[in-house]
């Protein structure tokens, strides 16, 4: 039985659920260290000022995330900061026609890797996302990029998983295995720290 469990066992009501929930969320973003994100954000910067893309990926509600990230950090800084030096960030969980296609006649595994070796050029970025570290199609996207001698991000969960030992950056919301609320909603509290601190620091010149 996992944290998250125990609050259900534990909590009279939903109301109280929910008020253990906040406060263990909160205990799931301080295990983010500061040292961290101040890296993420030079790793933003740095594709900025290069042009490189950078590539984001993950399944579920991390795909979700990833479709925020490409539209927050992208659109949403150029339209609330008018620079013409825009992020430039791609999810590869958007084009379902893609998608689709490389799963049924490549495997699913391959959803992602196969949309690397069209789009990625050298001195993009990857940024996986993945509360196990584990799944298959992030980890063969992630082992490919560094095979290309690019840039692995990684935002994970629990233990971390593989994608911990192979990441150059990794963003680990530190849960016990299967807690996957709390992991996600942490990643995606990320994406919009990110997208306020761009928008802010970019309207200051």
């Amino acid at each position: 039985m996992n944290n998250i469990e125990r609050l259900c066992r534990n909590s009279q009501s939903g109301g109280e659920f929910a008020h253990g929930y906040f406060n263990y969320l909160k205990q799931a973003l301080d295990s983010i260290t500061p040292e961290s994100i101040d890296k993420l954000v030079e790793e933003f910067e740095n594709a900025r000022e290069t042009g490189s893309t950078i590539f984001v990926a993950g399944n579920g509600g991390s795909a979700t995330t990833a479709t925020c990230m490409a539209n927050d950090i992208g659109f949403d800084v150029v339209k609330k900061c008018g620079t013409d030096k825009p992020f430039r960030v791609l999810a590869l969980t958007d084009n379902t026609s893609v998608l689709t296609a490389i799963a049924n006649d490549v495997g699913y595994e391959n959803v992602f890797l196969n949309q690397l070796k069209i789009h990625y050029r050298h001195g993009d970025k990857l940024l996986v996302i993945s509360a196990s570290g584990n799944s298959p199609n992030v980890v063969a996207a992630a082992e490919w990029v560094k095979e290309q001698r690019g840039r692995v991000i990684s935002f994970v969960g629990f233990t971390g998983g593989k994608l911990k030992k192979m990441s150059d950056l990794v963003v680990h919301v530190k849960s016990e295995a299967g807690e996957y609320g709390p992991v996600e909603d942490a990643h995606l509290v990320l994406n919009h720290i990110l997208a306020h601190w761009f928008q802010f620091k970019l309207r200051q010149g």
